[in-house]
């Protein structure tokens, strides 16, 4: 875990040894389960240290920079689309008191994150088989989040659709890009304004180890959501808003 070390180090934040054994029990279960269900690309020690373990932990920057939502210990994060459990779980992992929901669509992928958050023994973690599309307009979640993330989902103009119908309006949602992410920003202005969204920061990130530059994109909410969004499942990626 020693790269992980080192660039946890150089965000500022100083991992335990309680804090690498969970991240190093993550990685063994992430490489033994990825042969025999498709999760991840990048297998190597390195890779998952640097472009999974340490981009997740390039989130604490937008945790520590926004006004809008101000961390606490108890605060209510949703990682939509988490997949291998990417940011949320090691977030989750460096700070515990979070209240985090982990959003996943495949099925396989979601028995993987009850596993994992068995073996990690993390409390305060729900792990839900579904689609964002169909979160956003239950009440039960519904504009009941601090924060909602995700990491190479969707293009912006698309993921804000999924993400903030989820958020409180005081809330932000966190986007996890790359190089492109200023392009996509511009695109999605309509689509941040007319789902109750204001853009607060574009901020790029330079990860030890990494040659490309990151982007964590964060919209405020400002605005309810109108009720008529999200749209059916599929339809934000078919007919993204303009």
């Amino acid at each position: 875990m020693q790269q992980l070390m080192i660039g946890a180090r150089k965000l500022g934040v100083e991992l335990t040894a309680g804090q690498l054994a969970a991240f190093d029990t993550y990685r063994r279960e992430l490489q033994d389960w990825n042969t025999r269900v498709n999760l991840t690309a990048v297998t190597d020690d390195t890779g998952i240290q640097i472009r999974h373990f340490l981009d997740s932990l390039s989130c604490l920057l937008a945790f520590r920079l926004s006004e809008a939502c101000r961390p606490r210990a108890d605060m209510r994060l949703i990682d939509v689309g988490a997949g291998a459990g990417f940011p949320g779980v090691p977030l989750k992992i460096v700070c515990p008191g979070l209240r985090l929901t982990l959003l996943e669509a495949t099925g396989k992928k979601v028995r993987f994150l009850e596993y994992l958050c068995d073996q990690l023994d993390l409390d305060g973690v729900t792990v839900h088989h579904g689609r964002a599309e169909e979160l956003g307009q239950d009440p039960v979640h519904r504009e009941q989040y601090d924060w909602a993330m995700a990491r190479a989902v969707a293009e912006m103009s698309i993921l804000a659709e999924y993400l903030l119908p989820l958020v409180r309006v005081g809330g932000v949602c966190l986007a996890q890009k790359g190089e492109n992410a200023p392009a996509e920003v511009r695109a999605a202005e309509r689509a941040l304004t007319l789902l109750g969204g204001q853009l607060a920061r574009l901020l790029p990130v330079e990860l030890h180890g990494l040659a490309e530059t990151r982007y964590l994109v964060l919209t405020e909410k400002v605005a309810p959501t109108p009720a008529r969004y999200p749209r059916r499942p599929g339809v934000p990626a078919k007919r993204p808003i303009r």
